[in-house]
């Protein structure tokens, strides 16, 4: 086999790997154990595949580590890429702002909007908004919030389990 097929053939086998990996690890975290242990198994079975024929060809060169070393990377991007568009989740977003007609905007667009009072650093009044709302949808709620306050306080966290209230 040519080097350049070689080489080739392990970035693209790599690329599959590693996503592969991204993904289960994503999955694991969500609580999804059984499908990370397929995910894992087939993971596992493609890299000792491609891991066998590097390590057991003739040809020597820095290219087939170049390649196996550039396939981890792009599989690494790839794979957190697919993890954000087929893994669903929920974040809780907290936003501290001193107008409180955010409120009343955030809702418009559907979100349900918790609130209470908090003083600033600055010893004003200021507001804390409590959303929770699909992955999915923080780009679009991130919008809102900067196109009516770019100077409000937003925190994202992941939230492990929701129960009840409303969600978009």
């Amino acid at each position: 086999m040519s080097l350049l097929l070689l080489c080739l053939k392990i970035f693209f086998v790599r690329i599959i790997d590693v996503s592969l990996g991204t993904f289960r690890t994503i999955i694991t975290v969500k609580g999804k154990s059984l499908y990370a242990s397929i995910i894992g198994f087939l993971e596992v079975f493609v890299w000792f595949i491609i891991v066998r024929e590097a390590l057991n060809t003739d040809i020597e060169s820095i290219w087939i580590a170049t390649s196996y070393s550039l396939g981890f990377a792009t599989g690494t991007y790839i794979g957190s890429i697919l993890s954000n568009k087929f893994i669903e989740g929920n974040l809780s977003i907290q936003i501290i702002t001193s107008k409180y007609n955010l409120v009343n905007i955030i809702r418009k667009h559907g979100y349900g909007v918790s609130v209470i009072k908090v003083n600033g650093k600055d010893e004003k009044e200021k507001y804390m908004l409590f959303i929770e709302i699909k992955n999915k949808s923080l780009n679009h709620l991130r919008n809102i919030v900067i196109s009516h306050d770019k100077d409000s306080f937003l925190i994202v966290t992941e939230t492990k389990l929701v129960q009840n209230g409303f969600i978009k």
